[in-house]
């Protein structure tokens, strides 16, 4: 059975969906993605010689205030007083590319997924702005939710 979209009315109609009557609770969401580069590219931005000033610091600053702004970004998204954002960057030479996670939690009556995703996109773009004197090849992707907790529809973990 397909479920109803939650952000179109009975008329098709878009719509902010109205939570007000829904109980505040503690909810988590993770989110990843990754910006795929050149070998000498993740190997300036593994010894902070890019361009710029400090990629990784700069990326996490930009990933965190995004984050703070999302419901300003996502026309339907609420804004949710955030209590906690975390972005951590892990390189992966094998690739090679830079893996980018953000954990998101608040105490609140609607999810936080988009600001996680919202986190790790502009985290990467950021990395991608930084670098693109030196790579403008790099590509970014597999954005996506990895797990999420609290409220009425419980745990999702990506398998």
């Amino acid at each position: 059975m397909l479920r109803r979209l939650s952000h179109v009315d009975a008329r098709g109609r878009v719509r902010m969906v109205d939570v007000g009557a829904k109980r505040v609770t503690r909810r988590m969401a993770r989110a990843r993605g990754r910006v795929r580069m050149a070998a000498g590219t993740l190997a300036r931005l593994v010894a902070d010689r890019g361009p710029k000033a400090d990629i990784l610091a700069t990326a996490h600053l930009a990933g965190v205030m995004a984050a703070k702004r999302t419901a300003e970004l996502i026309p339907l998204a609420h804004s949710v007083p955030l209590d906690a954002v975390t972005l951590t960057f892990e390189p992966e030479p094998d690739v090679p590319a830079v893996r980018i996670e953000a954990q998101v939690a608040c105490s609140g009556r609607t999810g936080i997924e988009m600001e996680a995703l919202t986190a790790v996109s502009v985290a990467a773009l950021t990395i991608y702005d930084m670098l693109k004197a030196v790579d403008r090849g790099m590509e970014i992707g597999d954005i996506a939710l990895w797990e999420k907790r609290g409220g009425r529809s419980g745990t999702y973990r990506r398998r």
